[in-house]
């Protein structure tokens, strides 16, 4: 099994910066794609930015120019770096790997995090 932690979540002004973190741990073999979404009250889960393992990434046309995901494969650990933060970027925002675990490392499964709060609010 694969598990992912975030961290980096909490309370930040209009305009401000905030910066995730989501580590992978347990049986990994590979991590292949990494992606942040969010979820925001009353409404669906929506992909935020990805990457793939070779460096890849694809954005939400909402945080274009404002989030970069990064990821460090020797950590297991992707990043998402928000500036410009605004009121309805407030969300819960999870983690997610498609990933093989050494116990079945010819199959792919999805695994998520716990996710963690950001409230962009004055």
């Amino acid at each position: 099994q694969v598990q992912l932690v975030e961290s980096g979540g909490g309370l930040v002004q209009p305009g401000g910066s905030l910066r995730l973190s989501c580590a992978a741990s347990g049986s990994i073999f590979t991590l292949d794609a990494m992606g942040w979404y969010r979820q925001a009250p009353g409404k669906q889960r929506e992909l935020v930015a990805a990457i793939t393992s070779g460096g890849s990434t694809n954005y939400a046309d909402s945080v274009k120019g404002r989030f970069t995901i990064s990821r460090d494969n020797a950590k297991n650990t992707v990043y998402l770096q928000m500036n410009s933060l605004k009121p309805e970027d407030t969300a819960i925002y999870y983690c997610n790997t498609d990933a093989r675990s050494l116990r079945s490392p010819t199959m792919t499964f999805r695994y998520w995090g716990q996710g963690t709060q950001v409230t962009v609010s004055s």
